[in-house]
């Protein structure tokens, strides 16, 4: 019997997987931009749950399922028995006998887990505390299509050591660049996740220096959803980790930077990066759509 494969992590996927990824991601853009059809999976179907709410995520999957000649059913926490109670494990074994794959975006990382360990269809992680490994997906595509490969790169990380900076520490190891990471202190990644990719991760504190000949520089915002509370406190921590001009002037020539939306201009990222007419934030953000559909398409295959 084949074991489902699912997409809680980037690690979930091996290098070679993730590269031919990105490679059919970009095919996919191609053909999408040149209006060519590809309704490569009539009538498959996808749940996807959201417990946070989100702009980019649901268009990109939605449209992405439309596509594909399929359809996505959007359910919140009001439209299921999630939200009543009902244990995840039982709306898991539901669920899976109905749709073809599922998406899931959700505080806890472990409610993935259990959701996954009972489905009978590919989970795929649409965000959670943990990590965002689809923004990964889109982010690596768009490093590649503007610059190339990135092994042997320097990627730089300014800001909170949330669950974006933990997939860009494991894509750090995965696709073979090396990561610098400014945040203050009391904001660093979790340590197991940098004791175990040592190898390719340098933790600093000063943004400048991290950001020194880096070939990439990316950013999100310093309070996440859930985090509003903590907003004042965290403008105030992270003073001086703005992503903006004078970090760029230090980064490699010609370096890209990123942020995966929504932003504050004038807080985590300068307005005037985030209005440039040469900024890829938002290839990046388009680019969420053509490399999930390639991550849709790799599970149903496999499944």
């Amino acid at each position: 019997m084949t074991t489902t494969r699912h997409f809680l992590r980037l690690t979930d996927l091996s290098s070679d997987e993730l590269r031919a990824l990105i490679h059919r991601g970009i095919e996919l853009k191609s053909m999408q931009h040149r209006g060519q059809q590809h309704a490569l999976f009539p009538n498959a179907t996808m749940a996807m749950i959201f417990e946070k709410a989100s702009t980019r995520t649901r268009v990109s999957f939605e449209a992405g399922m439309a596509q594909f000649g399929g359809h996505a059913l959007f359910l919140s926490p009001n439209d299921t028995q999630l939200g009543r109670g009902e244990p995840i494990q039982d709306t898991a074994k539901v669920i899976s006998r109905m749709v073809d794959i599922v998406m899931i975006r959700t505080s806890a990382h472990e409610r993935l887990e259990v959701f996954a360990k009972h489905s009978k269809v590919p989970v795929i992680n649409a965000l959670s505390d943990e990590s965002h490994p689809c923004q990964l997906l889109a982010d690596m595509m768009t490093w590649y299509e503007h610059r190339g490969d990135m092994q042997g790169k320097t990627a730089t990380w300014i800001g909170d050591g949330n669950n974006m900076c933990h997939s860009f520490i494991r894509a750090a190891h995965l696709f073979g660049f090396h990561l610098n990471i400014a945040c203050p202190e009391g904001y660093d990644p979790d340590q197991a996740l940098l004791d175990n990719y040592a190898h390719c991760v340098t933790l600093m504190r000063d943004p400048l220096s991290a950001a020194k000949g880096a070939d990439l520089l990316a950013t999100d915002v310093w309070a996440s959803m859930g985090q509003e509370q903590e907003a004042q406190a965290r403008i105030a921590a992270f003073e001086g980790f703005e992503l903006n001009s004078s970090l760029l002037q230090v980064a490699k020539p010609g370096a890209l930077y990123l942020h995966c939306l929504p932003a504050h201009r004038g807080e985590e990222i300068s307005a005037e990066l985030m209005d440039d007419e040469n900024s890829v934030i938002w290839d990046e953000a388009e680019n969420r759509l053509h490399a999930q559909k390639a991550l849709i398409e790799f599970l149903l295959r496999q499944k």
